[in-house]
């Protein structure tokens, strides 16, 4: 049987559905629906997959990140991963802005940095979740107020760690930030623990955030653990020269890339003041950039000491460090993100890991994780829309973003499992002793 003679299924398939006005439009459609429906089914959706080795971090995952066993049903009308990327960043302009009580912190090189807190610990033992916001971000980032939205019943205090000169923070020397350098955050923790000493605290790194985040749990090994009792990081570039070709690729992947190079220029351009002079970059070469290449190999590498984009990049790329991480770390990423393909992602690696694990979609995009049919519906951008949502939700219980739910999740289980975390630290130090 043939539907316009130039659109054919099995006989089966149109006798099972019984598809009306043969030789149609209506017909031909419905036929697609079907179609799709049944690729969506059977190819888009899938449970994640979780790399890590067989040991009490994993075992924990499993016992405490209900999640990680269910299917993963991305948004039926946004499989792309770019498609994810782009309309996750469209939807959460509506979110409400957030005020939170900025504290500003004073470096040992003379720049500050502003932690933005939700609210100050009311006991000596509240648990504290840090949030590192990723190139471009601020603690009014879309995504950002997302977490804190999915957070807010919780007991727990929410503290924004906001790079120097990111969300009206003065940039007061010509030094910026990096994936490579951790120093800033170092200070951040270093400055929480001093006045919250018995407060828990668990670092949440999105992208370039997750980087830094990173690069400090490797430099600093097991004393990271004075800091922190764990760490969650999303869309993490693992491998920076992956990241970048895949990032060049026109069409999509590069209007993409020079997207948030135009960004970067944009917010520069307000940094014209501190970084104009006599240093090794020139301004005016930097605001011609047309990719995250050359913005890289025109100004960051230079800015911190690297001859050039190759060495910060090697500097920066955490897919051959997993083993010098000693706290447990747990990474969201997904297997079409535009910024590392699938091939850029450490999963071998992990799989060896004493304590990372990597919880990998097949669909989600960078920073996206789009499910259900109407994620839109999780933001409640004014109280209208507050009113619905109850009746929303128990029409499509999807209706959220997964990277958000696995946060709540994560949050949940580590704050509630303190000793339990002790336990894996102890367990994954004597697994590296004995690889030894």
């Amino acid at each position: 049987m043939s539907v316009n003679s130039n659109f054919t299924l099995s006989h089966s398939l149109l006798d099972w559905f019984a598809i009306p006005a043969e030789g149609s439009l209506v017909g031909v459609a419905f036929a697609v629906v079907i179609c799709y429906l049944l690729y969506y089914v059977n190819f888009a959706v899938e449970k994640p997959l979780l790399a890590c080795r067989q040991g009490a971090w994993r075992d924990f995952l499993t016992e405490h990140l209900p999640l990680i066993h269910e299917h993963f049903w991305p948004t039926p009308w946004c499989l792309d991963g770019r498609l994810q990327t782009v309309i996750a960043f469209s939807i959460r302009t509506n979110m409400p802005r957030v005020h939170y009580q900025r504290e500003t912190l004073p470096l040992k090189d003379g720049g500050v940095i502003s932690l933005d807190w939700t609210c100050k610990p009311r006991r000596k033992d509240q648990p504290i979740l840090l949030v590192l916001p990723g190139l471009t971000g601020t603690s009014q980032s879309q995504y950002v107020k997302g977490y804190l939205h999915n957070l807010r019943d919780l007991d727990l205090c929410c503290v924004i760690f906001n790079h120097r000169g990111m969300g009206r923070t003065e940039l007061k020397t010509p030094r910026t930030y990096c994936g490579a350098n951790s120093d800033d955050l170092e200070e951040a923790l270093e400055h929480i623990h001093s006045l919250y000493p018995e407060a828990p605290v668990l670092a949440n790194g999105i992208s370039l955030g997750g980087m830094v985040l990173g690069n400090f749990l490797v430099k600093r090994g097991e004393a990271a653990s004075r800091y922190l009792a764990a760490a969650l990081v999303y869309s993490v570039p693992w491998n920076l020269f992956v990241a970048t070709e895949s990032l060049e690729k026109p069409v999509f992947n590069l209007l993409i890339n020079q997207s948030l190079t135009m960004a970067m220029r944009k917010l520069f351009c307000t940094f014209r003041e501190q970084l104009e002079g006599d240093f090794p970059w020139k301004f005016d070469h930097l605001m011609k950039s047309k990719t995250l290449r050359e913005f890289d190999d025109r100004f960051t590498s230079l800015n911190f000491g690297f001859p050039g984009a190759e060495e910060y990049y090697k500097a920066a790329s955490l897919d051959d460090k997993l083993h010098k991480i000693r706290v447990p770390f747990l990474c969201l990423t997904s297997a079409d993100d535009p910024f590392l393909p699938k091939k850029g992602i450490p999963i071998d690696r992990a799989n060896q890991s004493s304590h990372v694990a990597l919880v990998v979609t097949s669909r989600g995009g960078h920073v996206g994780f789009l499910e259900g049919l109407f994620p839109y519906m999780t933001f409640y951008g004014d109280r209208l829309l507050r009113q619905y949502v109850g009746f929303l939700e128990g029409l499509f219980p999807y209706m959220t973003f997964y990277g958000d739910r696995l946060l709540r999740q994560y949050v949940s289980g580590v704050f509630s499992n303190l000793d339990k975390m002790r336990e894996i630290r102890q367990e994954g130090n004597q697994f590296v002793q004995q690889s030894v």
